[in-house]
């Protein structure tokens, strides 16, 4: 499930928090690591598992509508599609799914108001329309509709962020790579295949075991960057003559400690790969100037070794 660029983020993060905090021990930082990287596999159940939810929002509204005193003929005859999508029922009778929402006690019972503005959003839509146009349910096209919420209708909402955030600390930034994989599970479901967790790793999912594991990958990275951290230290203020390591912002730090230590750790990358990796990644956790400067100084580094 993980790729590298997700490794590689994760690995900076426990690493800044070092940079923050160097009482930290790295059996911490390790504990830490498997934490951030199952959150992230947990996110992707909590989002998979809104589908049921979302679909009784929609059957409590419509029934809620034929209720009213006096009902428009489009209430008192609604479209029933959405409410009778055949995603919901495969997940919500998949045992093994069940299962592991219930042992995560992930639930959006509580989150009725969220449901109700996600509904309201999702049935203004064009897509929603055309969906609801388009005749009988067929699980390709209600495998579909899905992917389209799921890529259009949560990862702009300060509603779920707020959620997101009270309900864990790891969950920060990998909602949009949480949803990817939903997607991955519609287009799946879609043709017809039964939902399986998928593995925590890419290289999991390669069963030639051709690849080189991502676990491996990942606590090298952070090992490696732990251990050397002083001497990386000591190779950046040398080349920076003028800039102290109070002046360098902790981020730039832990993206160019991190940038170091791959390359140490694994030579048959190439340079500039892992210097790319890092300054695209600084581009989402740091400040304007970091990308020239993350590059600048890794560029140095790197390849004077």
């Amino acid at each position: 499930m993980l790729n590298r660029r997700i490794l590689r983020i994760k690995a900076f993060k426990a690493i800044y928090s070092f940079t923050e905090n160097q009482s930290v021990t790295l059996k911490e930082l390790e504990a830490q690591l498997d934490r951030s990287l199952e959150s992230t596999r947990d996110l992707y159940l909590f989002m998979l598992a809104s589908i049921g939810p979302v679909t009784t929002e929609a059957g409590n509204r419509i029934e809620a509508a034929r209720g009213k005193f006096n009902p428009t003929e489009e209430e008192l005859h609604p479209n029933l599609k959405f409410t009778r999508n055949l995603i919901a029922p495969l997940l919500e009778e998949d045992p093994d799914f069940q299962k592991l929402i219930q042992k995560k006690k992930f639930s959006w019972d509580q989150y009725d108001v969220l449901l109700r503005h996600l509904y309201e959003s999702i049935r203004s839509k064009d897509y929603f329309k055309e969906y609801l146009a388009a005749g009988e349910n067929t699980l390709k096209g209600d495998a579909e509709l899905w992917v389209r919420i799921f890529e259009e209708e949560f990862v702009d909402s300060v509603e779920l962020e707020r959620i997101l955030e009270d309900m864990s600390i790891w969950w920060n930034d990998d909602l949009p790579y949480a949803l990817s994989w939903c997607c991955r599970t519609m287009e799946d479901l879609g043709r017809g295949k039964r939902w399986n967790l998928p593995p925590l790793f890419m290289s999991d999912l390669d069963k030639t075991g051709s690849k080189q594991s991502d676990k491996a990958f990942v606590v090298k990275l952070l090992r490696t960057a732990y251990a050397g951290f002083e001497r990386y230290i000591g190779e950046i203020s040398a080349i920076t003559p003028k800039w102290d390591r109070s002046r360098i912002c902790t981020t730039d730090l832990a993206l160019i400690v991190c940038g170091l230590a791959e390359s140490e750790a694994f030579p048959e990358i190439s340079p500039r790969v892992t210097i790319n990796e890092f300054v695209e990644i600084s581009k989402f956790y740091s400040t304007p100037e970091s990308r020239a400067f993350v590059n600048g100084i890794l560029d140095k580094l790197i390849n004077k070794r």
